[in-house]
């Protein structure tokens, strides 16, 4: 079973940073995609960011772009979300999400998640 642990939540000031960690481990054959969702008490989850791991192309939510930085340690199956200049309303709980393949003999992926972080921004 593919487990991602995630790290890093916590309470962090308006305008300081904070970078959360998410460890893949586990049976798979690939990540393919790993990303940070949040929900916030009474949203609904929503993409914060997303990063491929052929050509590491990232994907932004528009309120987080210029903000927050996602990246990936291929080697250590570890993807991070560097939040820079965070806002009150990034207030929610964070998940890690892992796109996986599983098996090299098929192209099926399965979706994996984290149990999610808190992170809490003080203004």
């Amino acid at each position: 079973q593919v487990q991602l642990v995630e790290s890093g939540g916590g309470l962090v000031q308006a305008g300081g940073s904070l970078r959360l960690s998410c460890a893949a481990s586990g049976p798979f054959f690939s990540l393919n995609v790993m990303g940070w969702y949040r929900q916030a008490p009474g949203g609904q989850r929503e993409l914060v960011a997303s990063i491929t791991t052929i050509g590491f192309n990232t994907e932004y939510a528009d309120s987080v772009k210029g903000r927050f930085v996602i990246s990936r340690d291929i080697h250590k199956n570890t993807v991070y979300l560097q939040m820079n200049n965070p806002r009150p309303e990034d207030t929610a709980v964070y998940y890690c999400n892992a796109v996986v393949r599983l098996r090299s003999d098929t192209y099926q992926e399965e979706t994996f998640w984290g149990q999610g972080t808190q992170v809490t921004v003080s203004s």
